[in-house]
């Protein structure tokens, strides 16, 4: 069985897939675009917040309520790419990122649920 010390280390050396997602509304094909450090477990917490009806974004969560959980779905829309032989700040990474793709999709107003920067 492994240490404390051990499992926290391999918990620090664990490789997480980053990048940009979207949930889109098949109804009406409006996106709402963001970023997290770790896709796999990014939709279930975002799941899970519009299933209990307190996700920060008003109008994601009143098309969450009106149409349902089965019209929405997750997607990846890109992955940032880890190497190991410089340090990086991946935060900062994700959110240029994420930056460049609202830049190009423009999901605002009937596109879209993200609201823009003044």
């Amino acid at each position: 069985m492994k240490s404390r010390y051990e499992l926290r280390e391999e918990y620090k050396q664990k490789k997480y897939k980053m990048g940009v997602f979207q949930i889109r509304n098949s109804n009406n094909n409006r996106i709402f675009v963001s970023c997290s450090l770790d896709l796999d477990a990014i939709w279930h917490a975002q799941k899970l917040q519009l299933d209990i009806g307190i996700h920060s974004n008003s109008e994601l969560q009143k098309d969450w309520n009106e149409f349902g959980s089965g019209n929405f779905c997750f997607e990846i829309l890109e992955i940032l790419e880890q190497n190991d032989d410089k340090p990086r700040e991946f935060k900062k990474e994700l959110k240029s990122l994420e930056e460049r793709i609202v830049e190009e999709l423009q999901p605002f107003e009937n596109r879209g649920y993200n609201r823009k920067k003044k």
